[in-house]
């Protein structure tokens, strides 16, 4: 920490492997774009992908894993609605009185 005119001012060494390190992790765990994660941490948004490379390989950011989830489970639930929709169809027709039963009970 360094003492700038009675300011304490936290110096970040951008070259330390340490702090692309944890940049790196920070982006796969955010669910925001890496130029916007790149911005805040005042580097460069290629250089932020070099360190991904670099670090993780072909590691890609959390939000990826849950746009495939998030497809699939709007495959599932539209698959359970149709399920249910035939369901209550069949429900209702087992539900109507049969005209035999009608007429017989006239009788």
């Amino acid at each position: 920490m360094l003492s700038v005119e009675g300011h304490n001012v936290v110096v970040i060494d951008k070259n330390d492997e340490a702090f692309k390190r944890q940049a790196v992790e920070h982006w796969l765990r955010a669910e925001r774009p890496g130029t916007q994660i790149a911005r805040e941490l005042g580097v460069s948004y290629p250089c932020l992908k070099e360190w991904k490379r670099r670090y993780h390989g072909s590691a890609t950011p959390a939000r990826a894993d849950l746009a495939v989830e998030n497809r699939a489970l709007k495959a599932e639930l539209a698959r359970v609605r149709e399920q249910r929709d035939i369901l209550k169809k069949t429900l209702g027709i087992l539900s109507e009185p049969s005209k035999r039963a009608t007429s017989a009970s006239k009788t």
